[in-house]
């Protein structure tokens, strides 16, 4: 709740049910450019999301100075969505959403990506996972580090919500940013489980 001097109080934005309705239908990769566009303007980061790659199969030309793509198609990208630079440290992450309520399926992470992550990781950069449950609109991070120790320890092909509940960091929804992840790395560098410091 928020309090204004003439003691009216206002739901806070996560919580307000007139926001949540508005948000409905806007994905995590809205709220991911619109985060990353934040913190670019205001010069706390430096985060992109990386183009799909596309196999362009066939060109038209209907003039010397005129020509028209006409059949292409997405090809699976090599690594994962998002890259850049924060507090002079390498960032890497992938970001995924799902319905379900009670896990995350692990078919929804690539192996490539999870490759790419695990390689990242083990040269030193911030590697870490966002999970998006939609119909719970819940947002968590998951650094890397605990996905891989999770992975070696249990035989499952999905990820149970309270165990990202447990060891992941919730991002609640704000305004400005809309998924202020940034904060919740600050929270994990505290933690001391954010990059691998072995030699």
């Amino acid at each position: 709740m928020i309090g204004y001097p003439n003691k009216k109080k206002t739901q806070s934005p996560a919580n307000d049910p007139a926001i949540s309705k508005a948000r409905r239908g806007m994905s995590l990769e809205d709220d991911l450019n619109k985060t990353n566009s934040y913190y670019l303007d205001v010069d706390r980061a430096v985060i992109f999301k990386k183009p799909t790659p596309i196999q362009v199969v066939e060109v038209s030309y209907p003039s010397r100075n005129k020509a028209r793509i006409t059949e292409a198609y997405y090809r699976q990208a090599s690594t994962t969505d998002y890259n850049g630079v924060y507090k002079g440290l390498p960032i890497d992450f992938e970001a995924k959403e799902t319905v379900n309520k009670t896990s995350f399926p692990l078919a929804k992470l690539h192996r490539h990506q999870l490759d790419h992550l695990m390689n990242v990781y083990r040269h030193g950069a911030v590697a870490f996972l966002l999970i998006r449950f939609s119909s719970l609109d819940e947002t968590y991070m998951i650094m890397v580090k605990s996905l891989i120790q999770y992975l070696a320890e249990n035989d499952r092909q999905s990820i149970p919500y309270e165990w990202i509940k447990n060891e992941g960091m919730f991002i609640p929804y704000s305004l400005t940013p809309p998924v202020d992840y940034l904060t919740a790395l600050d929270k994990m560098f505290t933690k001391g489980v954010t990059r691998n410091e072995e030699k």
